[in-house]
């Protein structure tokens, strides 16, 4: 499929740039994202951070509110950890743990929680669609009630990876989207030429939140940083086209990050002096 390169519609409003908590201390982690005039932190968690008991919750709590005025979104990246697992039982974990997740972030006053289908797996063998529908439905509506909304990210492989999948997954589900544009590039879908990055997001732009920046993810690597604009800009337009106003720079080292900033800072500078961004004419 060919991507349409002409914007068609730009939203209002500034983009807000957020990074990883890449940085252990928090004091530090903030100190960090003011002086370089970051917007938020993409606060992701493993496992074995999940507080096990109030006292413990009421500590991460306060541990939050001190990063203070950055605006936190929440990200779960659990390795096979699956609401969809065809074991019951295992099932009903998943479920648990991202039920906790969204209980704690709704105590620290979050608003946005990212999650996966199939992460850390390389076959569906395991997994239920349906299950993984129906549970993804039912935490989608667990989260509104706790005032999160549960957003769902495209991954480089699996379900998610198909433009055609995730957006069913989306659309009978009610999640919200979280676009990877690394992830994009990755996964075999775009490679092959069979969809466009665009696709991911093209039929439910109005469910778009939040996005993921950098170039791309290599086995072995993790995610690497753009060296030059042209890396990224043309996916860098389908955010500003289906108005994704909210970008983390996925990288978590401070010289790649810096480096995908000044790569988006200047992509930024040069999109807004375009006319059809001041609202202009010819």
């Amino acid at each position: 499929m060919q991507r349409n390169t002409a914007i068609q519609t730009i939203a209002p409003g500034p983009v807000a740039l957020g990074m990883c908590n890449f940085i252990d201390d928090t004091a530090a982690l903030r100190e960090f994202a003011l002086e370089n005039n970051f917007d938020g932190i993409d606060w992701s968690f493993s496992l074995e951070d999940l507080p096990e008991t109030p006292a413990a919750a009421s500590s991460w709590v306060k541990s939050m509110k001190t990063l203070s005025p950055l605006e936190i979104r929440y990200h779960c990246p659990f390795s096979r950890v699956d609401i969809g697992h065809e074991n019951p039982f295992e099932q009903e974990r998943a479920a648990e743990v991202f039920a906790r997740a969204i209980r704690l972030i709704a105590k620290a006053g979050g608003g946005y929680l990212t999650i996966h289908v199939g992460l850390g797996h390389d076959t569906t063998r395991t997994l239920s669609w349906d299950r993984t529908l129906n549970t993804l439905g039912k935490l989608v509506r667990y989260a509104e009630k706790h005032n999160v909304r549960l957003c769902l990210e495209n991954l480089a492989w699996g379900w998610t990876a198909k433009p055609n999948l995730f957006e069913k997954l989306i659309r009978l589900s009610g999640a919200l989207v979280t676009f990877d544009i690394g992830h994009a590039r990755a996964c075999e879908a775009v490679r092959s030429q069979a969809y466009a990055c665009e696709d991911f997001v093209s039929t439910h732009a109005e469910r778009l939140a939040n996005a993921h920046v950098y170039h791309d993810e290599l086995e072995g690597s993790g995610h690497v940083p753009p060296e030059s604009e042209s890396d990224i800009n043309e996916r860098l337009d389908i955010l500003m086209e289906f108005g994704c106003r909210w970008w983390t720079l996925e990288i978590r080292e401070e010289k790649g990050l810096m480096q995908t900033r000044q790569i988006v800072d200047r992509y930024l500078e040069k999109f807004y002096a375009r006319p059809s961004a001041r609202g202009e004419s010819f």
